[in-house]
């Protein structure tokens, strides 16, 4: 395989204004990149996840890779990638089929004053969680009283498992500590999963759920201002267990308050449980990386 210089971009999704949203490293054209290349870069860049396209590949394919592991899927470095390729005219509006390892999935393509990125899930899966309720409330660094008992606290994915905690009050994420390394210990039924409290309460009245997101101890960060998937997945699980006449709407699921970098995920909410969801959002070009592979 010719060998060929790729520069990684930085990209912010959910959001037009610099320094705000969800950073991602976007990589076009890693066809030449091995496995072990594409895990240093995302380490070196240090974001939460970096997406690696493969222009090439009919359909285009990506891969994610957090600093620590590779992972299936990921919301926001999708739209990061996706509108990369439409601001350099390599797709145009419309619906793309990707290949990603959480399956094929459609990405729509909308053109107008600015770039926006829709993205079809998986479908929605989840598994109640059974573990210790007054530890899980420990690794967060807040008391289990603060969580909303009206709702369930349990495992969901539409790609990618993340642990949902509802929470009562829109104050009490600022009081958030999350203590990483002890997650797998509270997380048995699925130690790699990350943990994402949400709330009812919002800051934009426009939004209807408030989220903050503490990665799996395995993907090498901390904290992701402001997710796809998870989003997508609280979208699902607001259908089920609060309002089950949501059908073929669009919900606004705000993010990334408490560290300075908030953000806006669009959910369409489907019809039925068993159809697959789909996110939308749109990003802006932040900086280059300061280093080529080649």
């Amino acid at each position: 395989m010719n060998q060929k210089e790729v520069k990684p971009m930085i990209y912010e999704a959910f959001t037009i204004i610099r320094g705000k949203g969800n950073p991602a490293g976007v990589v076009l054209g890693a066809d030449c990149l091995s496995v072990e290349v594409m895990q240093k870069i995302a380490f070196d860049l240090g974001y939460n996840e970096t997406a690696f396209v493969y222009v090439d590949d009919q359909p285009i394919s990506v891969r994610y890779f957090t600093p620590g592991q590779e992972v299936p899927l990921c919301g926001h470095a999708t739209v990061a990638s996706m509108a990369a390729m439409a601001q350099k005219g390599l797709i145009g509006p419309g619906i793309h089929q990707i290949r990603t390892g959480a399956g094929m999935l459609d990405i729509e393509v909308k053109i107008d004053d600015e770039v926006k990125i829709g993205m079809q899930q998986a479908v929605y899966e989840e598994v109640m969680f059974d573990g210790n309720i007054e530890k899980l409330a420990s690794v967060l660094g807040i008391d289990k009283t603060m969580f909303d008992e009206r709702y369930p606290i349990c495992y969901a994915s539409t790609g990618l498992w993340t642990l949902l905690v509802p929470i009562k009050k829109l104050e009490y994420f600022k009081l958030m500590k999350p203590q990483t390394a002890l997650f797998p210990s509270v997380l048995s039924q699925n130690e790699r999963a990350s943990i994402h409290p949400f709330c009812l309460e919002t800051y934009d009245e426009t939004c209807l759920m408030h989220g903050r997101h503490f990665s799996s101890p395995y993907s090498g960060t901390v904290e992701d201002p402001v997710t796809g998937t998870a989003s997508g997945a609280m979208g699902m699980y607001y259908k089920k267990h609060i309002d089950m006449s949501l059908s073929n709407e669009i919900i606004r699921i705000e993010q990334g308050h408490e560290i300075g970098r908030e953000g806006v995920v669009e959910v369409l909410i489907p019809e039925k449980m068993s159809e697959q969801v789909k996110i939308f959002g749109t990003a802006v070009g932040s900086d280059s990386a300061n280093f080529s592979i080649c």
